[in-house]
């Protein structure tokens, strides 16, 4: 149990679950973003659902008023291409908003920490020195 209890406290299981959180609700305003934005752009060109975009092959299709095709064979390739615009859109905006600020502030953090090394690198060598003069002169 008490194995299982650190596992649970570890950051990484913690973490985790934020962002899973905090990605199903992103989900849901990219999802906003394609259906308000994207799709009547789209529209403006044909179809204002980009899931009404369709292709048969195998002949004419024949669709019954419940939406099941009867005859040849549907293509549904506007659903496939809304699931690729929702994910070029989360990416775009996951790595602009998240990993680019990120990585600015890691590379500004490890700058910092570099020159505190430094200087303490100078300060024991100067403690160093004064050392090796005081015993030299003795």
């Amino acid at each position: 149990m008490k194995g299982f209890k650190e596992f649970l406290l570890r950051g990484n299981v913690i973490d985790l679950a934020v962002a899973v959180v905090i990605g199903a609700a992103f989900t849901n305003i990219v999802n906003a973003f394609v259906k308000g934005i994207i799709d009547p752009l789209v529209g403006a060109f044909g179809s204002k659902d980009l899931a009404a975009y369709s292709s048969c092959i195998k002949g004419p299709c024949v669709v019954d008023p419940s939406g099941n095709v009867t005859s040849g064979i549907r293509i549904l390739w506007g659903s496939v291409l809304s699931a690729a615009l929702s994910f070029l859109i989360t990416a775009a905006v996951v790595y602009f908003l998240l990993i680019l600020p990120m990585n600015h502030f890691m590379a500004k953090r490890k700058t910092v920490e570099e020159e505190a090394l430094e200087a303490e690198a100078k300060e024991v060598e100067l403690l160093t020195q004064i050392r090796d003069a005081l015993t030299g002169s003795r």
